[in-house]
Order: structure tokens, then C-alpha cells, then sequence
């Protein structure tokens, strides 16, 4: 029976010291203040080049991180395949949007690509696509395409070049790839990209997932779309679902802006978005695949209940759940150990480019309701249960 309190099941994969280390730094980001305190000074020490990886790898890295390279990641992918649970490679760098940086990121996902070829192991790539060019450039591509200049052409021109390259390789290596959402203002551009190497690359199965932010209120509407489009033009779409990561921002921009708030009126309405979103392309799922992934335990439970209900089976390759590395472990190793398909987020990176990211998983945890709670909770009941089994 799946049960999410099990966290005999839940941390089966951690031992007492990791054990321990994940409840000290759980704790820790427990406090706002601390994260934030942490954030600033982490921005400081990246300006003036103060080296950060003998405190950054100890903590946050090796709970949030695989490794800084896809060699180093294997431990750790081999690691959870022991569990039943698959890796979802995800080079996780944010540098400068340099024409170097850009370039080095896009060459970095093209490897990750070849390496996921043909490994069991592996379930997905992912690649975000304004890591591959300017936001500048994808902002206006998006919003004001009319008022831009030759050179921002030529730079949106040779971000599809290599959009759709990395879709390309994906589809030769029969590598599903996952194309992250983002800001509202990048999202139009995406979208269109997203549809096109769906339609070009999805003919006989998903390769190319389109990710769709259910905490916008339009996003149901677009998936009706994508499903028409689809049936009329023969393609399988991939579809990925996240509840959304930039509510504050997305809302200050539009009252800044003066557009309508893109964002549902509330969580219920989300989660009832998100639901609904599921459950359409379970209804569907002759012509779609599933990639929904979230930390919520109910819209998990939900989703495994409807799997059941269908008559598929647990296993069946259409459907994947999947929570981030280092969180939610709960919901992760329960469902695998009842034998659904589950994927971790495993992101890779050197430590200072990576940065970001570790950030945003520690203000994640700090700002999403209860979630710091929930995992200390779990932790502190393996810590106990264990101390009991060797009285």
C-alpha cells in the first residue's frame, strides 16, 4: 500500500551520517533569515572571487547536486537505480550570458544528450532554454518581436538554431527531452519552439516535452490546443507539469507593466489546475506521455490512484513521476518501492556556476508552505525509528 509516512522505505537509500547531515541542513533553512543572510553573502563572495566550495559542497551540494560533472554524477545515478528510481540529467549552470557561456552551455547539454544515449538508467534531459541565449533577446522575441533590432534577429535566429539542435540530438539518440517553462515574459517564444520540435521530432513517440506552469491560469487552454494540433498534424506530445516558480516575480511584473496577472487567484485554484491538467492527459494517454513533476503529496497520491483505476500498469512507460534531488525523498522512494515509474531531477555543475540553483532550492524550501517542516518531520522519524531498532 502507498504510504508516504514510510520513511523506512523513504530513507532507505541514506545512511545515518547522511541521515543526520540532511537534518542539520534542514534545519538551518529552517530560518528566512539565514537563507537570505546566506544568499547575499554567496553573491558578494562570487564578485570578488572568494572561493566557496569548502562550504557549499559539504551542504547545500552534495544535498541538491550530483556532481560537477556527468562522470561525477554516476555514483550517484547508479545510487538510486538501486532503488528503483531513475535520473533526470539536468546541467544546472547559470553563468554569465556570455556568447562563450551560452556556447559552453549548449555543448554541456548536447553531451548530457549523448551520455543519456542507451543508458537504462536515465529517464529524461532537460535543458532551460535561457541558458542558451540573452534574456533580452527571449523577452522580446516573446513580447515586442516588431521592435527588434538586426542583431537581436541574428541572436534569436541562432538561439532556434541551437533550441533546435538539441532537440534534434535528442530525437537521434531516442533520448526524451524535457524543455523547461520560465518567466511569463520568455514563455511565448518557447512555446512556439517547443510546438515546432513537437511536431517535427514526436511523430512516432514523445521526444520533445513541452512544460506547462499550471499556477497560469491560460495553461489548460493551451493544452487543449496542443492536443488538436497534435491530432491534426501527427505528432505525440510530451507533456511535463510543474505547479510554477516565479509567482512573486510574475505578479509585480504585470501590475508593473500593466497586463492582466497571469498567475490562478490562489493555491486551491492552482492545485485544482494542476489536477485538472493531469488528469486531461491521462485521458489521453494513448496519444501523450506524462511527466508531472511535484513535491504536493496529494496530487501524487491522486495520480497513482488514477494509474490504478485505468487498469495500467505501474510501470508503464507513458508515465513518470519525479521530485527534485534531495527533497521529497518521501514521495520518491514510497512510489518506486510500489513499482510507478519515478525520476529525480539529478542537476550537475561546478560549484560556483551551479550557485543559483542552490539558492532557489534553499529559498524553495524556506518560502513553499510547510515543505521545510515536512522534511525535518521525516527525517527526525527515521532518526528515531532507527535508534529504536538497535536498543
Amino acid at each position: 500500500m502507498l504510504d508516504f509516512m514510510n520513511t523506512e522505505i523513504a530513507f532507505s537509500s541514506k545512511s545515518k551520517k547522511e541521515l543526520k547531515n540532511a537534518y542539520m541542513l534542514y534545519t538551518v533553512m529552517k530560518y528566512p533569515w539565514v537563507v537570505k543572510l546566506g544568499k547575499y553573502a554567496s553573491l558578494i563572495a562570487i564578485k570578488i572571487h572568494f572561493p566557496l566550495a569548502w562550504i557549499v559542497k559539504p551542504t547545500l551540494y552534495k544535498q541538491f547536486v550530483g556532481g560537477e560533472t556527468l562522470k561525477e554524477c554516476e555514483k550517484q545515478i547508479h545510487h538510486l537505480k538501486k532503488f528503483n528510481v531513475k535520473s533526470t540529467m539536468d546541467f544546472s549552470a547559470e553563468g554569465e550570458q556570455t556568447p562563450q557561456g551560452i556556447q559552453a552551455t549548449f555543448k554541456e547539454t548536447l553531451s548530457s544528450i549523448d551520455y543519456a544515449k542507451g543508458n537504462p538508467d536515465i529517464a529524461y534531459t532537460v535543458f532551460k532554454p535561457s541558458t542558451i541565449t540573452r534574456d533580452e533577446v527571449l523577452c522580446k522575441a516573446s513580447e515586442k518581436r516588431e521592435e527588434m533590432t538586426i542583431e537581436e534577429i541574428q541572436e534569436f535566429r541562432a538561439f532556434k538554431e541551437r533550441f533546435m539542435a538539441l532537440c534534434r540530438r535528442a530525437y537521434e539518440n531516442d533520448v526524451r527531452i524535457l524543455v523547461d517553462a520560465e518567466d511569463y515574459c520568455f514563455q511565448d517564444a518557447i512555446d512556439e519552439l517547443t510546438d515546432t520540435a513537437m511536431r517535427e521530432f514526436n511523430k512516432e513517440r514523445p521526444i520533445v516535452f513541452a512544460t506547462l506552469q499550471m499556477y497560469r491560469h491560460d495553461r489548460m487552454p493551451y493544452l487543449r490546443r496542443i492536443l488538436d494540433d497534435s491530432m491534426e498534424k501527427g505528432y505525440f506530445p510530451g507533456i511535463k507539469f510543474v505547479r510554477g516558480a516565479y509567482m512573486e516575480e510574475e505578479r509585480a511584473r504585470a501590475a508593473i507593466m500593466g497586463y492582466p496577472d497571469p498567475i490562478c487567484k490562489d493555491k486551491k485554484t492552482t492545485d485544482e489546475n494542476y489536477d485538472a491538467g493531469v488528469h486531461f492527459v491521462m485521458e489521453h494517454i494513448d496519444r501523450m506521455e506524462l511527466f508531472m513533476g511535484t513535491h504536493n503529496e496529494e496530487s501524487n497520491y491522486k495520480l497513482a490512484a488514477l494509474i490504478d483505476q485505468k487498469g495500467l500498469k505501474r510501470n508503464d512507460s507513458r508515465v513518470y513521476f519525479s521530485q527534485l534531488l534531495g527533497m521529497s525523498d518521501n514521495i520518491s522512494f514510497n512510489l518506486a518501492h510500489e513499482g510507478y515509474n519515478v525520476t529525480k531531477y539529478v542537476p550537475y555543475a561546478p560549484v560556483r556556476d551551479v550557485l543559483p540553483y542552490l539558492l532557489r532550492r534553499a529559498e524553495e524550501n524556506t518560502s513553499v508552505a510547510g515543505q521545510t517542516g515536512r522534511e525535518l518531520r521525516m527525517l527526525q522519524i527515521e532518526m528515531e525509528r532507527r535508534k529504536k531498532e538497535t536498543k
